[in-house]
């Protein structure tokens, strides 16, 4: 759980130390390293089955105004690749002291670094953009349920656990979370909210602003489509078409609410007695 809470700024370290070690290895400082190229990424959160979160990211060295100028002849794969090592070896996040114990977390040995343009990349195939959009999206659509039956919903009470089709490794960990959560040295990390995500505070997706369009450019261009899409429509301006399906959903407390109330009603015939 502690892991998953800090994980977020782990990879945030990361992204600095990678700067700065493509920086180096150019000869240049930080400050001149902007005027000739940019590391742009993409990253998305997967959970693994112990629960556990790590990263698949698409890291990329573009010219200084990004995708849209070319890389200087320096940024090589070769580079990148010596770079991404270094910045995950330096990359580290002091935790909280627990009982005495002090929690640092870094990255594992687990790291595969591979050319995405390299023909050892996918079965002797080189990729297209299409296909490492697909790569991103594989990952951007297996959550913590996928991999170990989680939730998609906060909590609000510990007690909706016993009631819960979850696998009893899923509901060790929530439970585990919300115990954490209750700690005074740890309310920073705000587990309770963030137990149904196993402690995991970041967003499943990320990316950098110059690594491709942005989520407020794609909202305008829908918007500008269903304008032209209206300006083009030749039903009468004076008709109305309402489109209406009611379904009776039911009434009453859920399942989950109802148990509640009902473990929280006294036991026949102690009505009135005073409670400790």
């Amino acid at each position: 759980m502690l892991w998953n809470a800090h994980a977020g700024q782990l990879w945030r370290r990361f992204s600095i130390h990678l700067r700065r070690e493509v920086a180096k290895r150019a000869g240049l400082s930080q400050r001149r390293f902007r005027d000739h190229a940019r590391v742009s990424f993409a990253k998305v959160a997967e959970y693994q089955k112990r629960g556990a979160v790590h990263f698949h990211a698409v890291i990329r060295l573009d010219g200084p105004s990004g995708a849209d100028t070319p890389p200087p002849p320096w940024a090589t794969a070769e580079l990148l690749t010596d770079a991404i090592h270094a910045a995950a070896a330096k990359a580290r996040v002091d935790g909280p002291v627990i009982d005495g114990r002090a929690h640092t977390f870094t990255f594992g040995r687990q790291l595969d670094v591979r050319t995405i343009r390299s023909a050892d990349f996918n079965d002797g195939q080189e990729l297209t953009e299409r296909a490492v959009a697909a790569y991103i999206a594989k990952y951007a659509t297996k959550g913590a349920e996928t991999a170990t039956g989680a939730l998609d919903r906060p909590l609000k009470f510990a007690a909706e656990l016993a009631q819960l089709d979850i696998s009893d490794h899923a509901r060790r960990l929530i439970r585990t979370a919300w115990t954490l959560g209750a700690r005074k040295d740890l309310e920073h990390l705000r587990l309770r909210a963030w137990a149904h995500m196993l402690g995991f505070r970041g967003h499943f997706s990320t990316k950098s602003r110059s690594y491709s369009t942005t989520l407020g450019a794609l909202r305008d261009a829908r918007a500008e489509w269903r304008r032209a899409q209206a300006a083009t429509d030749e039903r009468p301006t004076d008709t109305t078409y309402v489109l209406a399906h009611w379904v009776f959903a039911g009434t009453g407390l859920s399942d989950t609410e109802a148990w509640l109330a009902a473990s929280l009603e006294p036991a026949p015939g102690t009505e009135g007695e005073p409670t400790a």
